[in-house]
């Protein structure tokens, strides 16, 4: 399953960055049409560049940050959960409460 969802995840970002490539060439295509000299179209050249360096490395940044989010909570102990506020491991049971499936046999 977080496998399954990493994989969602990762895709969405490749989609993302493939929009923002596309936009960059846009973006450069319409900065060398009003260009009036050569230096003016290198320099949109260079921030198509940029902006595709940027897309990839986001692109390399949220699959790490996927992969360390999956394996983050494969390793969790049963009975807990990472809290989103804090991103620290805390129990799915109320303090003071026992952990599911814990019974106790009272003798009378």
């Amino acid at each position: 399953m977080r496998a399954a969802e990493e994989k969602v995840k990762n895709m969405a970002s490749a989609a993302k960055e493939h929009i923002d490539i596309a936009k960059a060439k846009s973006e450069e295509k319409a900065e060398k049409a009003m260009a009036r000299t050569h230096d003016e179209k290198v320099m949109a050249e260079e921030r198509r560049k940029v902006k595709e360096a940027q897309a990839k490395m986001e692109l390399h940044q949220d699959k790490a940050r996927h992969a360390a989010e999956k394996h983050q909570t494969s390793h969790l102990m049963p009975g807990t959960a990472v809290d989103p506020v804090t991103g620290s491991t805390v129990p799915s049971y109320p303090l003071g409460g026992h952990p599911p499936g814990h019974h106790h046999h009272h003798q009378y």
